[in-house]
């Protein structure tokens, strides 16, 4: 019996020819497949990588000195640190930092998801113009915005003191008192960033089918038991994205109590309204031979934001689940 002989492998294409150009094409659309995402993402790596990481390390390795901006530099080490959990000053711009927080982002969030609820009504005349209306105070300049609520604020010709002493309420000195300075910016960031939040809400909630709600609503849920049971759980990943950039723009708040103090870096006489951002650019910024130990505060408020961040992440996500 004659075993058959094995094929030979096809000769290499002539370069030129027809099956030689589609060899070379099939190569390029394999490399093209393969590399061309990385080609397409690397600018934002590459402008990460000068912008953002390395200022991080710079930043990491300064706080390990006592850095003179216009001196020497010398390694001490975690000396920085040690000093911060010293330091009272630091530990009040804490507390204000995570108080001014509190009380603007959790009525801010409230207030967000209650005004996207009700842009999403189908029957809301003129939908479009409110949306547009609700985004106008993020598109003004955060130094309007802080001029004309101090304006307001006066203590002796402000318009809300004007309006406490109609109904027999001595006028407030905003800006020397701890819980009235954190009222009024607090008021400042929502006045702010509330509209913002909400049109980003408002998008979530319109990718939510509504077959859903027409289903409940046939099961005879009321549009509160069809926001609780339908709205709220699926628009968890929207709504944690919310929180997770509320929480990094509030414990990062600087122009607004800056402003709101007449630009005193100090956040009032005695530090009332003083928070990390406006600390680290006093000891980093305006205190030349002081930049490590401000570099050491703004890794501080780095690592706050990410332990507050993900407790805001957890408490979501029980709370919608």
């Amino acid at each position: 019996m004659a075993l058959a002989t094995p094929a030979r492998p096809a000769p290499p294409a002539p370069v030129g020819s027809p099956r030689h150009r589609t060899s070379r094409g099939a190569k390029r659309a394999r490399w093209d497949m393969r590399y061309s995402p990385y080609l397409y993402i690397a600018p934002f790596f590459v402008v990460f990588g000068v912008f953002g990481l390395y200022p991080m390390l710079r930043t990491a390795w300064m706080s390990l000195h006592d850095w003179d901006m216009v001196g020497d530099h010398t390694f001490i080490g975690f000396d920085n640190y040690a000093n911060l959990l010293r330091d009272d000053y630091f530990w009040n711009a804490v507390v204000n930092t995570l108080g001014i927080f509190v009380v603007a982002t959790v009525p801010q969030l409230i207030l967000a998801l209650f005004l996207a609820s009700l842009l999403n009504r189908t029957q809301l005349r003129a939908r479009t113009f409110f949306r547009m209306a609700i985004f106008v105070p993020n598109i003004t300049s955060v130094a309007a915005v802080a001029i004309v609520f101090a304006m307001l604020f006066q203590r002796d010709f402000g318009l809300v003191n004007w309006l406490l002493g109609i109904v027999g309420v001595d006028p407030v000195d905003w800006d020397a008192q701890r819980w009235s300075s954190w009222t009024v910016i607090a008021f400042m960031v929502d006045w702010r960033w509330t509209g913002y939040n909400a049109l980003i809400l408002l998008a979530g909630m319109q990718s939510i089918p509504r077959d859903l709600y027409e289903a409940a609503a046939l099961d005879g849920a009321n549009q509160w038991r069809q926001f609780w049971r339908i709205t709220l759980p699926m628009l968890t990943p929207t709504f944690v994205f919310v929180v997770v950039l509320s929480t990094i723009g509030g414990l990062q708040l600087f122009t607004e109590p800056l402003v709101f103090g007449n630009g005193n870096m100090r956040g009032g006489t005695q530090r009332e309204f003083q928070t990390l951002a406006m600390y680290m650019y006093e000891k980093g910024i305006n205190s030349f031979n002081t930049a490590g130990y401000g570099a050491a505060i703004a890794w501080a408020l780095f690592v706050l934001i990410g332990i507050i961040a993900a407790i805001n992440l957890a408490i979501v996500r029980r709370t919608v689940k």
